[in-house]
């Protein structure tokens, strides 16, 4: 840009969107986005091309979820943010914080109904339902400040995506140089009073449990203190694994699903929910009893009254109430301890008797999994049979090890969502689980991971058929329809995207693939199949 020249709308968006301190940025050019991307030329943020903009939403979240910084999506109107929208859809459902930038048509022609490429009669209607919230842009001077309530969200509130559109005659207009970030004052905290009527409810239980998810991430040394403290188990929810490291005694993990974890659950006195919805999607459908007093943190006042209502609720960011409960209790005597591990090892057996065999099998092959990746693994699943059993069985030292788009159940997530785990977390040792079926919704971003030379796993669980889907219509006396398609040959589509590709039929086999998978310099799909000798 020449000296004494204001910049454009688009390239003052890329100096802003740098002190935000975004440094990646998922998307697909095209016609509408080209002043968008003028911007990044002479950017240091890094733009990684996605074959499929539901691709670029995917790495966007797996980005976000392993950096703990906003995905930043740069999408065309129309088919951009449509093709997009089931993935950003995903990350509201799991509260994962994504900026998705899109263009629009000229302003002039906006709800006129000409025809215009790409046209949508109300681009924002459609990003409505599942984003935070969505803006149009109309003037450049307004684009400083939704950006900045756009980071009030990711900092401050419960993080879900953020749709700001441009018009593509706004991204051309030149503007006044220098505009700033500013940050938001931060997450809420809790009152005084709250915590006092929660340690009061604590101190006078004899049977409490903690229920965590994924909102209690970065409170897990809180929530094990005050576990200790008062001898209280542990469940998680899909999001909240590894809240307890998986060999504690108070850990019960995320086995909603069964019976003696639902009924650890129902018999507490106290339960202290913190950072979750209270979902049925982690009960997968069993009613969740809560029959104690309940106490519910969380960042999301909705969540506080609604179909579990709380004894005491109290509005705040998760970690600095868990610290907050965690320091009073700091002398506490705790209950019987004994008793309460004892319960959740009671509950631990009786989940394990309810497995069956392809559960079994899943069983094994991810415990040769963990022994031979490093203990820092973080693990991307799909809506898969294996990543089913994997967030019920595997053990994690710590949060945020286990990725899953269980919120919104969509298929295809692993593949692009380890991609941008990946580009997130350069160094940290990665493995996607994924199915033979739900790859093939995002098998193109194979590509982008060679652009990218990202070193990844794909674990690809091949029993040739959509067998949850298939084990449903059998469980209710229906014949299965649709659920044995005709599968490509994963070997060979592997290597023509440029990945390195091994069919392990055995345990030594798969221990050797995995070792060499993991120091490979690229990407690897390691294939097993359901009727392999595991």
């Amino acid at each position: 840009m020449p000296k004494n020249q204001n910049p454009t709308c688009g390239q003052a968006l890329l100096r802003l969107l740098e002190h935000y301190g975004v440094d990646i940025v998922f998307g697909i050019p095209g016609v509408h986005t080209l002043e968008l991307y003028r911007g990044l030329v002479d950017s240091p943020i890094r733009h990684v091309l996605a074959r499929h903009e539901q691709g670029a939403a995917f790495m966007a979240d797996g980005y976000a979820r392993i950096s703990g910084k906003p995905g930043v999506c740069f999408l065309i109107t129309g088919p951009g943010i449509t093709n997009a929208s089931t993935a950003v859809a995903q990350a509201y459902s799991d509260s994962v914080p994504m900026l998705v930038l899109t263009s629009v048509n000229r302003t002039d022609t906006l709800g006129r109904g000409w025809g215009e490429l790409h046209e949508l009669a109300d681009q924002q209607a459609v990003t409505a339902p599942f984003t935070a919230f969505g803006a149009s842009v109309r003037e450049p001077q307004e684009l400083p400040g939704l950006i900045e309530k756009a980071f009030q969200v990711f900092d401050g509130q419960r993080p879900r995506p953020v749709h700001i559109e441009i018009p593509i005659d706004v991204l051309a207009m030149a503007v006044s140089p220098g505009w700033a970030s500013r940050r938001s004052a931060g997450p809420p905290k809790p009152s005084e009073q709250s915590i006092k009527e929660a340690l009061g409810l604590l101190g006078k239980a004899r049977r409490p449990l903690i229920y965590a998810g994924g909102g209690a991430k970065r409170a897990a040394s809180a929530v094990r203190g005050i576990a200790e403290k008062v001898a209280a188990p542990v469940v998680t929810t899909v999001a909240g694994i590894g809240m307890l490291p998986g060999d504690h005694p108070l850990n019960a993990g995320a086995t909603l699903p069964s019976e003696a974890t639902l009924q650890l659950v129902a018999e507490a006195d106290v339960v202290l929910a913190i950072g979750t919805e209270l979902s049925e999607n982690d009960t997968w459908g069993c009613p969740l009893k809560i029959n104690g007093a309940l106490i519910r943190i969380d960042i999301d006042p909705r969540k506080l009254t609604d179909r579990f209502p709380a004894r005491v609720a109290i509005h705040a960011d998760a970690g600095l109430a868990s610290r907050a409960i965690a320091e009073a209790l700091a002398n506490s005597v705790a209950n019987d301890r004994a008793a309460a591990e004892a319960r959740v090892q009671r509950a631990r057996e009786a989940f394990q008797k309810t497995l069956g065999d392809s559960e079994r099998k899943h069983q094994r092959v991810l415990e040769l999994v963990q022994r031979n990746a490093p203990r820092e693994t973080v693990y991307v699943g799909d809506m898969t049979q294996i990543a089913y059993t994997a967030y019920r069985c595997m053990a994690f030292d710590a949060p945020a090890r286990f990725f899953n788009p269980k919120g919104y159940g969509t298929l295809g997530y692993a593949l692009p969502a380890v991609i941008g785990a990946r580009l997130g977390a350069p160094e940290t040792p990665l493995v996607a689980l994924t199915g033979d079926s739900g790859v093939l919704y995002t098998i193109q971003e194979m590509a982008t991971a060679t652009d990218e030379g990202a070193s990844v796993v794909v674990l690809l669980w091949n029993n040739q058929s959509l067998k949850a889907i298939r084990d449903g219509f059998e469980a209710l006396g229906i014949e299965p329809i649709g659920t044995t398609p005709w599968n490509p040959d994963y070997q060979q589509l592997a290597r023509a995207f440029g990945w390195n590709a091994i069919r392990a039929r055995h345990p030594a086999a798969l221990e050797i693939a995995l070792k060499d998978a993991l120091a490979a310099d690229g990407a690897t799909l390691i294939e097993l199949n359901e009727s392999d000798d595991f």
